[in-house]
């Protein structure tokens, strides 16, 4: 039997304060989640959707469980965060789903072009097929979907209109994603890949001419300083992402059940408020943008960029891997 001097005693009791004062007042400390994300704090929903979520897990966990907020890359660069997630180094992220394309090749599907092109149909993806081999897939990879967000994108110019294809004609452009820049380099157009928070100071030295990005990040990164047309996403779009708050599946299974019930049942309800920001920020963009001339998409012009898009970054997908090929499937199935 292990026999403890009073000096030992002591010492532990010296060298560990915060657990011997948890441990008199009979509660644990709580555990401290980061939750990290490359958009702008407090104007930006998607940095409210973060403060609404940890501050109901708080509540709802009676304090066992706090957060860390870290906006604006002010932790670490956007791109790199789904590794870090996925690896327990990063406990959650708003993260762009198909920033994870170059690793994870599937995961684009989350932005395909003119395959998503309104909110119905993306949320409908949740109880589809697709829907459920892509949170599988996401677990797969170490990482978990807590609540989902689809975006609507429209696209800011600071050259001419674009709303049909033949407008990206020798426009250095950036997409957002394999595939977008497929589809725009098959449109004519000089594809660059930057991440959002990049945009401005690209287009502010001319290596951009144009980007398309969610109505959300149009405004927060403040490009119609810059804009001289702007093409919404209201209404009508060939561009919609699917950008989640994630969870590192580490961090989450090592949580007791209440609390990963606690996770679960607010990020699923903050699906709602994340579309209503969504679509607000959709129609909100057009008083931003005084400086620029709007434009809207029809329904015949989303048919053309399909039809390139069909040719170009949809067949160049199907064609990487047979997981590809079956999301492509089984997105092109739900209407």
């Amino acid at each position: 039997m292990t026999k403890f001097t009073r000096r030992a005693v002591v010492g532990a009791m010296v060298a560990s304060p915060a657990i011997v004062g948890a441990a008199r007042l009979g509660y644990a400390a709580p555990r401290v989640l980061k939750i990290s994300h490359q958009f702008p704090k407090d104007t930006d929903f998607r940095d409210r959707l973060a403060r609404m979520f940890a501050a109901e897990v708080e509540k709802r966990t009676k304090g066992e469980l706090k957060f860390e907020i870290y906006p604006g890359e002010s932790l670490m660069k956007a791109v790199p965060q789904f590794d870090a997630v996925r690896k327990g180094a990063l406990d959650m992220s708003v993260y762009p789903l198909a920033y994870a394309g170059p690793q994870f090749q599937e995961l684009n599907i989350g932005l395909m072009p003119a395959m998503v092109t309104s909110y119905d149909q993306g949320f409908a993806w949740k109880k589809a097929p697709i829907g459920a081999e892509l949170e599988k897939a996401v677990e797969n990879r170490g990482a978990k979907l807590i609540t989902w967000v689809w975006q609507a994108g429209g696209i800011a110019s600071r050259a001419g209109k674009i709303v049909v294809p033949d407008d990206v004609k020798g426009l250095k452009i950036r997409g957002g994603s394999k595939e977008m820049d497929l589809m725009l380099g098959a449109s004519g157009g000089i594809v660059s890949s930057v991440s959002s928070a990049e945009i401005y100071p690209n287009m502010q030295t001319g290596t951009l001419d144009a980007a398309i990005t969610s109505s959300a990040s149009l405004i927060s990164y403040h490009l119609d300083e810059l804009t001289k047309n702007l093409t919404t996403g209201r209404g009508k779009s060939f561009w919609y992402m699917l950008e989640p708050l994630i969870m590192s599946k580490q961090i989450f299974d090592s949580l007791p059940k209440d609390q990963q019930t606690a996770i679960t049942e607010v990020g699923l309800s903050l699906e709602a408020f994340a579309t209503k920001s969504s679509k607000e920020d959709d129609d909100r963009i057009v008083g931003v943008y005084k400086k620029s001339e709007i434009h809207d998409m029809t329904d015949a012009d989303v048919a053309k960029w399909r039809t390139i898009a069909e040719k170009s970054a949809w067949a160049d997908f199907a064609k990487r891997n047979a997981d590809c090929e079956r999301f492509l499937k089984l997105a092109e199935a739900v209407a």
